[in-house]
């Protein structure tokens, strides 16, 4: 049994040394061989300012001292002017505002961008800052379909620059200790894992389309997506629920649990994955679903995935989290900490971090961010290994992108569990890709 006092006293020998073993094998002497001015701090751009974005302004003051926020860059000029005097109150210096974050690709002071836009963005500004030369932190999910995914790993490849995904628990010291005594035999054989993400989200309405906003370059906006008319109740957040620019809530908020648990199991892709979902709480624009169950099957374990976007009740008291049954125990692990229980469902230790998490918390300003911050900029300076690089992460990206698919297609999906490709259907593969507006496609 792991006691309180135990894991406090072994925290941060045992925290670093799960970090290096899990993800060891991710990077190489080849990643940073090029590096010059390893001792110096990395200049950010930051692309994407309205919510997560926030939180990497606190993460690169939290890590000043290895870092310095060169440009923010945001389509939105409202949103740029309040970061930009938001970021000078908070560093002490100015960074350059930029309303088109190609210019900070072309900016040879900039080491690293990251990319907290929405996410018909993430893929193709991340292989757009690899082709320039930048290491790139981007948040989840890492791609908005499958094959990007694929593009994106391949340029990480071909750059040879890192790729950090905003899976910010994989840098949470409890969670890294805990999952290491998973994968030690704490619960026997771990064998089934179940996620879950509740919130009580308002209705996005009915929009209009209306002009532009003269603040809002929309064209840039909308970049690789194909063309339509800008409504008034797109910007700045209710995209997420929009197939065109989205990728729902499996991928909004399930990435960062679905990813613990397929940690702790030590699971790659699936052989089947069955989803079942609907948008029954509100008849309005929102496309996507408001409530999912996924099934993620395996030759020897399952792991399951739940989402209630406009409904709050929660599971063991927590709005979103993992439990991870095994074969003598189960642990229940979230941001805040965890709780081992036996077969009898008896609690035998528990650990609770020193700050509460919320599922309505849109930014995320917290100490995982700080900490995965600091990881990819030692990652950056000195080889550190990454704790959530492109080709890890983008499995956990994957199989949910795979979620969504089997729900448009209303039926199970089996899968190559190499690749994660479809077999056998031919119509549900056709939504592993898309279609981009012309001069926007996406090349490595």
């Amino acid at each position: 049994m792991i006691t309180r006092r135990t894991f406090i006293n072994g925290l941060a020998a045992s925290a670093a040394g799960a970090a290096v073993a899990s993800t060891a094998r991710a990077a190489t002497a080849s990643s940073y061989s090029q590096i010059s001015g390893a001792n110096e701090r990395v200049n950010f751009a930051v692309a994407g300012l309205n919510g997560r974005g926030k939180a990497h302004l606190s993460a690169l003051h939290a890590n000043q001292a290895t870092a310095r926020l060169a440009y923010c860059c945001d389509v939105d000029s409202h949103v740029l002017s309040r970061y930009a005097s938001e970021a000078q109150k908070k560093l002490g210096y100015a960074p350059t505002p930029l309303q088109d974050f190609r210019k900070a690709l072309d900016a040879k002071d900039v080491d690293a961008v990251t990319i907290a836009c929405p996410d018909h963005w993430h893929a193709p500004m991340a292989i757009m800052a690899l082709r320039a030369g930048k290491h790139v932190y981007v948040e989840k999910p890492s791609s908005y379909n499958p094959r990007e995914g694929e593009l994106l790993m391949l340029a990480q490849q071909k750059y040879n620059r890192l790729v950090q995904v905003g899976d910010q628990q994989r840098s949470s010291p409890h969670t890294i200790k805990m999952i290491g005594e998973i994968h030690n035999g704490l619960i026997g054989r771990a064998y089934f894992a179940k996620t879950w993400y509740s919130n009580k989200r308002p209705s996005m309405g009915i929009g209009k389309v209306v002009p532009v906003p003269e603040w809002l370059d929309w064209d840039l906006w909308q970049g690789p997506a194909p063309r339509s008319p800008y409504k008034d109740n797109i910007h700045p957040y209710n995209w997420h629920w929009l197939f065109r620019y989205g990728t729902g809530e499996s991928l909004n908020n399930g990435t960062h649990e679905v990813d613990i648990a397929r940690w702790a199991l030590d699971a790659g892709f699936p052989d089947r994955v069955t989803s079942s979902a609907g948008r029954y709480q509100t008849k309005d624009d929102w496309q996507f679903y408001d409530t999912m169950v996924t099934s993620f099957e395996y030759p020897d374990k399952l792991l399951t995935w739940e989402g209630v976007s406009c409904n709050d009740m929660k599971y063991y008291g927590r709005d979103r989290g993992t439990t991870v049954h095994g074969t003598t125990g189960t642990v229940l692990i979230d941001r805040a900490g965890y709780e081992i229980y036996d077969l009898d469902g008896k609690m035998t230790d528990s650990y609770k971090a020193s700050s509460e998490v919320s599922s309505r918390d849109l930014i995320g300003a917290d100490s995982m961010t700080d900490a995965h911050f600091a990881n990819f900029i030692a990652g950056i300076r000195t080889g550190e290994p990454l704790h959530s690089p492109i080709r890890v992460a983008n499995t956990s990206v994957t199989i949910l992108q795979l979620s969504n698919i089997s729900w448009r297609v209303k039926r199970d999906l089996k899968l190559d569990n190499q690749t994660g490709h479809i077999l056998n259907d031919p119509e549900a593969m056709k939504l592993w890709s898309r279609s981009y507006e012309k001069g926007w496609e996406v090349h490595v």
